[in-house]
């Protein structure tokens, strides 16, 4: 736990919301992080009680800081430190989307067929 000043990369790569520290400043120059709904840079101190607005690979976050982590600890001790303030709708959209849309077939009239889908269609006309 820290009690001095905490640049804002260190602190998200502390946490674990990126798996490096270099990935979370890439981030922070990017700008996928908001402060109040204005972009930071790495170099921002981070104090109790701020919000941030995230964007990772895979989700958006929303988290308050409750407490400053300057080490990287295991993840169950890590989320002592942050309140996940992400809405519950948003998580559930996401776990969704890709098993509503996704058949396990290809896209109709795109690439070639494959391997299987030929001998399935050799099959299919043959059998006659």
């Amino acid at each position: 736990m820290s009690t001095g000043k905490l640049r804002l990369d260190k602190y998200l790569w502390a946490i674990r919301l990126f798996k490096t520290r270099s990935q979370a400043a890439e981030a922070i120059s990017k700008g996928k992080v908001y402060l109040n709904g204005a972009a930071v840079k790495a170099s921002k101190l981070v104090a109790i009680h701020d919000e941030y607005e995230v964007k990772t690979g895979d989700k958006k976050w929303k988290i308050k800081v409750s407490g400053l982590l300057s080490n990287r600890v295991a993840y169950a001790e890590a989320i002592k430190f942050y309140i996940d303030l992400t809405p519950g709708e948003a998580v559930i959209k996401k776990e969704l989307l890709p098993a509503a849309f996704y058949t396990g077939k290809r896209m109709s009239k795109t690439g070639k067929p494959t391997k299987k889908q030929n001998r399935d269609r050799d099959s299919f006309f043959n059998k006659h």
